[in-house]
Formats: structure tokens, C-alpha cells, sequence
């Protein structure tokens, strides 16, 4: 493989292929600058003084760890001044994070979760970064209004993942490629190029101590995997389990899976979950350019009409053949009732 940094990789997708602007390759080269920051500070760790919790909960009611809060912040102040953005949203903010006037307005929306799986950080774990962009509306405030829409308006997604090696995977609706953080560089570094994901597999991620709490379409389907080979299914299967999307999700990237995180009794109210438009929404993006699909385990998750800003919602994403079986035992169900 040729090993190219992203910014070259960046400047042939807009000159050879034309598929993105030159504003927006440069507003990903700052969304990957700002990841390099946020990978400098998990790695630091506690010899920073970075661990443990912040002493304040988010918009979604969570407690914030430290890096939580560094994080949204590396990820504002590098990006509010470039001239690329009309405005910002993240997972930990309440409203949509408008660009100061004292700076140029440019014609994207960016939105992200700026540390996921940020629970596993005091244990070690790999965590990430979730972004994606959008086109603001012409003529349209960039209010929440403006970030409401579908995921299949996604103009790139992407996500970064911090573990042994710093990684980050991009979409720009023209396959999926990755990136590692060559650090004595100090640049990304392709290193894979047109990811696929197998369309089976024999490994699923979900998490098992709600299964008291699943609808019985879920139940169904993961009774049959753990089965094995005495099961309908008439093999083994491995489960996996990590509780950072990012690192559940890169896994299926790299070898095949399923990953989900379904509706059930205890969050029904709520609507699921996951968040659509700094979780699923991207990593949809990302996962169907694999070769994968995603669902809400009724309709396609970038289908979906956003009506809130952090809307949260079931998610099944992966191989796509068992996204479809899944899928298929949601549909029964609804037709059956």
C-alpha cells in the first residue's frame, strides 16, 4: 500500500474524484488535529491528572468524566475559527454551539460525541470520537432546526479510536478507509483502504444483563446464537462485549459482527438508548459504506426524520445478513400483533 497521509488522501478525493469541497477537507484535517489532542491527553492519563469524574452531569443526565469535558472542549476551540462552520452540536451540550462572531461562517454543520465509552476510561479501555458533518441549509439560521436531518444527508462520518494505536476511520460516502496515528510523524497515516464487512459472521455484541428487559424479537434471535450448534442456527457463536460503541463497532469492522443495542422495558420511555445524530446516524454512514447495514430493527436508522436534537433510539448494525434476520423477526412480530 502506498502509505499516504491524510491530507494527501484528502486533496486526491477532491482533485481526482471530486467528491468533497476543499472547505470540507479542510474542516476534516481540523477534526483529525483536534483528535491527535484528544489522543495526547487520554495517553497522558493519570500523570495529568486528567481520571477520573468531572463533578457535573451532561445534558443526558450522565455523570462527565474529566476527559469528557476536555475533549468537547478541544474539539470547540479548534474548530469554531477556520470559516468552515456555520455552527457545532455535541452529545455534552444542550443546544447547538453557535460560532463567535469575531470568526467567518461557513456553509457545514459538525456534530459529535467527543469521548465515547468514556465510562471504561479509569479502567484503561479503548474509547473514541464520533463525528459527522452536514450541509446547513442555505438561507436557514444554524439553529437545532438546521442539524435535523435525516443521516442519509451525512456528507462524511467518521470516528477515531483511542488504544494501543490511535486510529481514525473516514467515510466520505465513497467507501471506508483508516487511518493510524504515526506519532513520531505526527500525521494519520492510511493503512487500510475500501473496508468491507463480511455480509455473516458467528460473533454478535450486545449487553446480557438486560436480557430480562428485551422485547421478544431480541430475545428470539440472541437465544438462537447462544444455541450454538444444538440451536435452529446449527452453529457456535462468540458474544463481545466491550460498552464503548466505538470499540464494539471498529471490531465489527475489522472481522464481522453484530452489534445492538435494542429497545427494552427500561428504555422505552426514553426511545432507546444511543444517540441518533452523534451515534448511530455516523456510524450507520460508516457501516453501510462497508457493505454493512443498520436498523432500529423496523426501518433503515439514516431513514430516520430526526425530531430532537438528542434523540436517542434502538440500534443494529453489522453484517448484513444478520441485521436482516433480526430485522426480519422485528417485522414479524409488528405483522403477528
Amino acid at each position: 500500500m502506498r502509505k499516504i497521509s491524510l491530507s494527501r488522501f484528502l486533496i486526491e478525493e477532491q482533485r481526482e474524484k471530486n467528491v468533497i469541497s476543499s472547505e470540507l477537507r479542510l474542516l476534516i484535517e481540523v477534526v483529525a488535529r483536534a483528535c491527535k489532542g484528544i489522543s495526547i491527553a487520554i495517553g497522558k492519563g493519570g500523570l495529568a491528572g486528567v481520571l477520573g469524574s468531572a463533578g457535573s452531569d451532561n445534558i443526558q443526565g450522565e455523570v462527565q468524566k474529566k476527559l469528557d469535558v476536555i475533549s468537547n472542549e478541544i474539539l470547540l476551540e479548534a474548530n469554531e475559527w477556520g470559516g468552515h462552520l456555520a455552527a457545532m452540536a455535541s452529545e455534552e451540550m444542550e443546544l447547538p454551539h453557535p460560532i463567535p462572531n469575531r470568526y467567518p461562517k461557513g456553509e457545514y454543520l459538525l456534530l459529535f460525541d467527543p469521548l465515547d465509552g468514556s465510562s471504561n476510561i479509569d479502567v484503561n479501555v479503548s474509547v473514541g470520537t464520533i463525528f459527522s458533518v452536514l450541509q446547513c441549509p442555505e438561507g436557514v439560521t444554524p439553529d437545532e432546526q438546521a442539524f435535523l436531518q435525516p443521516g442519509v444527508r451525512q456528507l462524511c462520518a467518521g470516528y477515531a479510536v483511542y488504544g494501543p494505536t490511535t486510529l481514525l476511520v473516514l467515510t466520505l460516502g465513497d467507501g471506508v478507509n483508516v487511518f493510524t496515528l504515526d506519532r513520531e510523524l505526527g500525521s494519520f497515516v492510511l493503512t487500510q483502504e475500501n473496508v468491507r464487512i463480511p455480509e455473516d459472521t458467528r460473533e454478535f455484541a450486545i449487553n446480557a444483563s438486560n436480557a430480562r428487559y428485551w422485547e421478544a424479537p431480541v430475545k428470539r434471535y440472541v437465544d438462537e446464537m447462544l444455541a450454538g450448534k444444538d440451536g435452529p442456527r446449527g452453529q457456535d457463536f462468540n458474544m463481545r462485549w466491550v460498552a464503548s460503541m466505538v470499540a464494539d463497532v471498529h471490531r465489527i469492522l475489522s472481522r464481522g459482527g453484530i452489534f445492538m443495542y435494542p429497545i427494552d422495558s427500561k428504555t422505552v420511555a426514553q426511545g432507546g438508548k444511543l444517540r441518533l445524530m452523534y451515534e448511530a446516524n455516523p456510524m450507520a454512514f460508516i457501516v453501510e459504506q462497508a457493505g454493512g447495514a443498520a436498523t432500529n430493527g423496523h426501518e433503515r436508522i439514516l431513514d430516520i426524520q430526526p425530531q430532537r436534537l438528542h434523540q436517542r433510539v434502538p440500534v443494529i448494525l453489522g453484517s448484513k445478513n444478520e441485521v436482516a434476520r433480526v430485522t426480519a423477526f422485528h417485522t414479524n412480530t409488528a405483522s403477528a400483533s
